[in-house]
This record gives C-alpha cells, sequence and structure tokens, in this order.
C-alpha cells in the first residue's frame, strides 16, 4: 500500500516525541510506501505570526524576543535529539543556515517595518521548513533512507492567494508524481512540508491554518494512495467536543459528507478543505492519536454503514458569533437583493457563516464572525441603508449549534426533538437554517448558552451510548 500520514505539531515538539514519531514511519514502512507530510513544531507558527504583527505595529522589541524563543526552541531539539553526532553536525548545519536566513529576513523587514501578504507566507513557511530535516534525520538514525522537501519543491502548484492558496491540480498531479514516483521506488521516505506550495512563478505560498491536512490529502490524490492516516493529538472525530461533554465518544466511522459537515461546523480536527482533493477519488482518510498509535481512531469513507441506527452523529457549535439582521419592504419581491448585499460583503472580505431568509423577503439574517462585525456593519451602513434597506439590528456574542448526521435525511421529527430539547434547557432560539441534504441542522442561540445546549442535544439523542449500540 502506499500511505500518506500526516503528523500535527505535537509529533515533533520534543527530541522524545520526534523518536517516537519516527519509529511509528519505521514500523509502517516495513510493510508499505510510506510518504510524510509534517506540520511545524507546536506553537511555532503562532510565534511567527507574531512577529509579522510585532513588525507591523513597529513593536521590535517583542518581535525580537520572540524570534529568540524560536531560534532557542529548534536548537535545543537538535541539540537533544537521540541521534549519532555525525548526524547530528549535519542537521545543526542544515537548521542554522535555515534559522540564519528567517533571523536576516525578519530583520529586514524590520528596518523598512513592513510585512506584505507574500513576505509573511514566506516567514511563515520556516515552521515547516525547519521541522522536516529534523524527523528525516531522526528516520535515518532508525536506518531508513529518508529525504526532505518543501511542499514548493516537491510541485504543489497553487494560485498566487498569500495566506489561503488553492492548489492547481493538475499542474500539481504531474509535478508531484515525477518528482515522488522514483524517491518511492527506491524505497526512500520522502518527508515533505505540510502547508506550503508554491505559485507558478516559484514564490513560496501557504494553505491557510492547518493546511498540513490539506498537503496530505493533495499528495494522497495526486499519488493515488492507498489511505491517509492523519495523527493528531485527539482520538479522532468525536460526538461532542470532550472539553464541553465529559463522555462525548470517539466515531469510528463517518462519511465524507458527514465529516464535512462537522468540520464546517465547529470541529477543529480536520482542515475545511481537506476532503476536496480525495472525494472523487474514494480514498480513506484516517484520524489516529499520535499518543495512543494503537487506538484505532476514526476512518473517513465516501459511503459510512456504521451506526446505522443513529439518527445524528455529532453535536457541534461555533463560537464567537455576531448576527445582523437587514430590514426593509423595499426588498419585497426586489431581484438581486441577497446578491446585491452578499456581494458587498465578499468585497470587503467578509465571509458570510450561515444566512436565513423569510419566505416576505422583508428580512435577511446574516451570521458572521464577531471580528468581522464592525466592517460588515459598516459596509451595509454606507453602500444600502436608506435605500435597498431600512434598518440593520445587531445581536453580538452568538454561537451556532448544528447537529449532524446522514440519518437525518428523510427522518421524522428530528427539528422537532432537537428544539424541545433545547427549549427544556431554557434556551431561546434565534435564528434556524437546515439545508436540502437534511445532513445538519443549524440554529443560533446567545453564546453564553452554547455548552449547555450542546449538552443537552448530546444526551437527548443518546450520543454517550452510541458506541454501545444504543438506539435512539
Amino acid at each position: 500500500m502506499l500511505l500518506v500520514m500526516k503528523f500535527g505539531g505535537n509529533s515533533v515538539s520534543t527530541p522524545e516525541r520526534v523518536i517516537e514519531t519516527a519509529r511509528i514511519v519505521s514500523s509502517y514502512s516495513k510493510e508499505h510506501r510510506v510518504v510524510v507530510i509534517l506540520s511545524a513544531i507546536k506553537g511555532i507558527t503562532d510565534d511567527l505570526l507574531s512577529i509579522c504583527e510585532s513588525i507591523r505595529r513597529n513593536d521590535i522589541d517583542t518581535a525580537s524576543t520572540i524570534l529568540d524563543r524560536v531560534i532557542k526552541i529548534h536548537n535545543s531539539i537538535v541539540e537533544n535529539l537521540a541521534i549519532d553526532e555525525g548526524k547530528r553536525g549535519e542537521l545543526k548545519r542544515i537548521v542554522n543556515a535555515l534559522l540564519d536566513e528567517l533571523n536576516s529576513i525578519v530583520r529586514g523587514l524590520m528596518l523598512i517595518r513592513e510585512v506584505t501578504p507574500r513576505s509573511m507566507d514566506y516567514i511563515l513557511s520556516f515552521g515547516e521548513r525547519l521541522a522536516v530535516p529534523i524527523l528525516c534525520y531522526a528516520l535515518r538514525e532508525l536506518g531508513l533512507r529518508s529525504v526532505y522537501l518543501d511542499g514548493n519543491d516537491v510541485g504543489i502548484v497553487t494560485d498566487a492567494t498569500y495566506g489561503n492558496a488553492k492548489p492547481l491540480m493538475d499542474t500539481t498531479r504531474l509535478r508531484l508524481r515525477h518528482r515522488l514516483e522514483p524517491i518511492l521506488n527506491e524505497g526512500i521516505v520522502p518527508v515533505i512540508t505540510g502547508f506550503i506550495g508554491g505559485d507558478q512563478y516559484g514564490n513560496i505560498t501557504t494553505l491557510g491554518r492547518g493546511g498540513s491536512d490539506y498537503t496530505a490529502t493533495i499528495v494522497a490524490s495526486c499519488m493515488d494512495a492507498d489511505e491517509i492516516i492523519l495523527w493528531s493529538d485527539v482520538d479522532g472525530l468525536m460526538t461532542a467536543d470532550p472539553k464541553i461533554v465529559k463522555d462525548a465518544q470517539v466515531l469510528r466511522e463517518v462519511s465524507y459528507s458527514e465529516a464535512m459537515e462537522m468540520v464546517l461546523f465547529g470541529a477543529k480536527y480536520i482542515h475545511p478543505r481537506a476532503l476536496e482533493p480525495i472525494v472523487d477519488k474514494g480514498i480513506p482518510m484516517r484520524i489516529k492519536n499520535i499518543f495512543k498509535p494503537d487506538a484505532d481512531g476514526t476512518l473517513v469513507l465516501e459511503h459510512s454503514n456504521a451506526y446505522p441506527e443513529k439518527i445524528v452523529k455529532a453535536v457541534t457549535s461555533i463560537r464567537r458569533m455576531s448576527l445582523i439582521d437587514v430590514r426593509g419592504t423595499s426588498m419585497i419581491g426586489s431581484p438581486g437583493t441577497a446578491g446585491r448585499i452578499f456581494s458587498l460583503l465578499g468585497e470587503n472580505g467578509i465571509n458570510i457563516v450561515m444566512i436565513s431568509q423569510g419566505p416576505s423577503e422583508s428580512s435577511i439574517s446574516i451570521v458572521v464572525r464577531k471580528s468581522d462585525l464592525d466592517k460588515a456593519v459598516n459596509t451595509l451602513e454606507l453602500n444600502l441603508l436608506g435605500r435597498m434597506i431600512k434598518s440593520i439590528d445587531v445581536t453580538d456574542d452568538v454561537a451556532i449549534i448544528a447537529v449532524v448526521g446522514s440519518g437525518m435525511r428523510g427522518t421524522k421529527g428530528v427539528a422537532a426533538r432537537v428544539f424541545s430539547a433545547v427549549a427544556g434547557a431554557g434556551i431561546n432560539v434565534i435564528m434556524i437554517a437546515q439545508g436540502s441534504s437534511e445532513l445538519n441542522l443549524a440554529f443560533v442561540i446567545e453564546d453564553k448558552h452554547a455548552d449547555d445546549a450542546v449538552r443537552a442535544l448530546h444526551k437527548e439523542f443518546g450520543l454517550h451510548l452510541i458506541n454501545n449500540d444504543s438506539v435512539t
């Protein structure tokens, strides 16, 4: 089998974790061909982002302090990694060269006091670029032949949307296969940076936060892999956030569509676009815990027959949202009103998370992230208030709650159970939306009630018993 294995930042956060991760790769490589995708050391991407933000604020002292910390973390891991001195010397030279380059770029940006989207992507790329040689040398210490590559060099070609680039899959497929097939055919384990690609001119781009998952599925699709394994610090996809629901359960199997709904509605375990490259190929993906390598985790398949008795499989929440109600009698029967509103918000970089419109057409309810609220309201006021719309009402601090499950499709009474359970917990529903797929039912409530709503719904649908074959 050809396996694509992605490891998160916890996998290389200490010298001991690096060696343990290398042992996991080694154990799989005995029977399979393995491609490794690696994230930056835990916390490093946040540090690099903070450096950029500090430079923008002209806070040079903070940027310097964080840069020193990044350098010390990597030097400490290299210095304490359990490899022979010859390999350590080689690894030190590689890592120090990258750290010197990072230092030079940061100091240069400090002088001009400017960070462009392109230069930010270049700085953020150092997290993964520093991590891959460290794991590569740990693999060599265990006797494996291994090479390290960044996503740009290996052939992941993207558009030039710095910070949130999209892959050009046809070009990427040709380049990846040309680069990786000879390596795999020689029995070598490639360790590739997650998160990173390159535009058509070779400039480094990034795929958005959590983009290493996306890299893994891009590589798997292009190489026709047999399976993807995402190694992180969670047990798998769960019936609810275990920080909210103490008896939340690991889902042993879900479908692509269910996993996508869970991710879009708040589950943070997979990059939101990660499933796109593998849906057409039907490549299975497993989510496993690096700290519990023997546990099965969650298997994500094109079609899942697990839990056929379950109507709902998960309850998720998205916090720190705001609700905007746009009203006006001139909106009634006026074609293009919604399109104009959505276009305006989109042109100003505001993402609409959820919408609802009543059949009267006199109002549209829009949910946006709280951080986008002021910008969204100002945009609507300046362009539409007093003309197309008569009033704008804002409800701050709301949360989206979603129940997800393919068993909801065609099942009568699901909404009644959902809203009865929420009402029983003394919670008022502000807004409701359900797509025609019936895979999820989402609604908006005050943010302060979010945890109680999740717990009430988890109990209502018996999700604490989901692995005990209890019918609900």
